[in-house]
């Protein structure tokens, strides 16, 4: 399972997330059984090309379509920053679903 996470900054342990618009980095990270296998940090979107299962974004307002039309599904965080609490959230699927009406 991969996600994709906008930050603030590059560091593992202290960055949260952040709006895709401003955004330092792309937190990419790889989940195998309930457990963080890897968390690489991007520049730029782009950059990561390797598959992406779901991105998760600082709220509903986020500009979300490129991720819509790539077939990504996307998340919606509730009051979670950082890299843990988001996983965790993931995990317990406490994470909003983006649906379109």
């Amino acid at each position: 399972m991969t996600l994709l996470i906008p930050t603030d900054s590059n560091n593992r342990h202290e960055c949260i997330i952040s709006s895709i618009e401003e955004n330092n980095s792309w937190a990419y990270v790889i989940l195998n059984d309930g457990q963080i296998i890897s968390c690489d940090f991007f520049d730029r979107k782009e950059d990561v090309i390797e598959w992406i299962d779901y991105v998760i974004v600082l709220n509903d307002k986020e500009y979300i379509w490129p991720f819509l039309n790539e077939k990504t599904k996307v998340l919606i965080s509730n009051n979670e920053k950082s890299i843990d609490e988001l996983i965790e959230s993931f995990l317990l699927n406490k994470l909003t679903l983006y649906t379109q009406n």
